[in-house]
C-alpha cells in the first residue's frame, strides 16, 4: 500500500485496462413495447445541438479537466 491515499494501485490499475478491453454487450434486446416508444420519441433540437457540442468539446480536450 502506498503512503498516498490517492494513489491508484497496480492491481486497480490493471484490472481497469482489462475491462476497457473487454466487450461490452446490453444484458438483452430491446422488448417490442421499447422500440415502438423509441421510435415515438422526437427529440428536442437543442438538447441534440447540445449534445453534438459536449461530444465536439471532449474530443478537443488536450489535458485533464481542460474544457
Amino acid at each position: 500500500m502506498s503512503s498516498n491515499p490517492d494513489a491508484t494501485s497496480p492491481e486497480t490499475t490493471e484490472a481497469d485496462e482489462t475491462d476497457a478491453q473487454a466487450a461490452h454487450q446490453a444484458d438483452r434486446p430491446p422488448t417490442s413495447e421499447e422500440e415502438a416508444a423509441a421510435e415515438r420519441t422526437s427529440l428536442d433540437p437543442k438538447v441534440a445541438e447540445a449534445y453534438e457540442d459536449a461530444m465536439e468539446r471532449g474530443a478537443n480536450v488536450k489535458g485533464e479537466g481542460e474544457i
